[in-house]
């Protein structure tokens, strides 16, 4: 049954990233992330008070709670810095470089949990992360005749910029043409979603692996309601040290909605992937829920017209291959 949970949570994150990333287009990424956490909040703990959970919340440890606290802040500067980076550049670039997370995730969880190591797993890391690297690697300059950013209609903001290829990818054996404005290379966020995109992986690594440890003695629900009021503290901070607050009356009403819709889905991916992380080894759980990537990149394709070349396609394949093997 906690198979069947991950790939629901794999759902789940994977509308999580095109809601949102249509929801902050016109927003500060910190407010954006400070206003879902409060609709992951009240999602949660609905959910607790439905499954009847909150009768055990006095039973929970010292231990536990030091855990789950710990997760929820290694949640939050996740958030801050994935939404950041689908702010000002490419879904389907900050995806793959966020879900690589998997790699260091599997091998923390050899070293600390003390998970057994087998060759298919060993494979799946190398599928995986050769694949992370064909979808993000950077292009070769393409002479092709530039267009409007807006043809491909998605944000001009989204630019992954100069020095990690364009838009499309466009290189030798691409199908693609490119659609790369090139206003965009004078982008002054550079190559920013890269770093923001790689500390959103490393710190979604530490949220599973003391995630893993928290809820070990609480119940799955419980837990992460309990780590949403962290994350909920930690983003709002962020937003009243920023001194962006006074930002959120300029809020559109299609932005709120998507954000609010970001918010629902992030808490469904949250309830799977935690009551599948109680029952099933993280090593496992967790690449099945990056398999969101998969969602993620067909309805970016499908919604925001962003494209994939060939060597991003086989990357995507590398990914999903590695992934499903650990199923084996």
């Amino acid at each position: 049954m906690w198979i069947l949970f991950a790939f629901f949570s794999a759902i789940f994150a994977g509308l999580t990233a095109i809601l949102s990333k249509i929801g902050i287009r016109n927003i500060d990424s910190n407010v954006a992330t400070a206003l879902r956490t409060i609709v992951v909040l009240v999602f949660s703990w609905i959910m607790v008070f439905i499954t009847g959970s909150h009768v055990t919340i006095s039973q929970i440890s010292a231990y536990t709670l030091l855990f789950l606290v710990l997760s929820g802040l290694a949640t939050g500067a996740s958030w801050l810095c994935y939404f950041k980076a689908l702010q000002i550049g490419d879904v389907n670039k900050v995806t793959p470089i966020d879900k690589s997370s998997t790699v260091l995730t599997m091998i923390l969880a050899f070293i600390l949990l003390g998970e057994d190591v087998t060759v298919i797993k060993a494979i799946a890391i190398v599928l995986i992360g050769a694949g992370t690297y064909l979808m993000i690697q950077k292009s070769r300059p393409s002479n092709v005749r530039p267009a409007a950013a807006s043809d491909q209609g998605s944000d001009p903001n989204t630019s992954s910029a100069a020095g990690t290829g364009t838009d499309t990818e466009s290189d030798a054996g691409s199908n693609f043409t490119s659609n790369q404005d090139p206003n965009q290379n004078q982008n002054p966020n550079g190559s920013l979603w890269l770093l923001y995109a790689a500390g959103a992986a490393v710190f979604a690594s530490l949220t599973s692996i003391l995630g893993k440890i928290g809820i070990e003695g609480v119940e799955s629900n419980l837990g992460t309601a309990i780590r949403t009021i962290v994350v909920l503290i930690m983003a709002w901070l962020v937003v009243f040290v920023t001194k962006k607050q006074h930002t959120i009356r300029g809020i559109d009403k299609k932005s709120m909605i998507f954000l609010v819709l970001s918010g629902f889905a992030t808490g469904g991916s949250w309830l799977c992937y935690y009551r599948a992380l109680q029952d099933g080894p993280a090593s496992i759980v967790v690449p099945i829920d990056k398999m969101s990537i998969v969602v993620t990149v067909a309805f970016s394709s499908l919604f925001l017209k962003e494209k994939l070349t060939v060597k991003s396609l086989t990357g995507l394949i590398l990914i999903t291959a590695g992934t499903l093997s650990l199923l084996i």
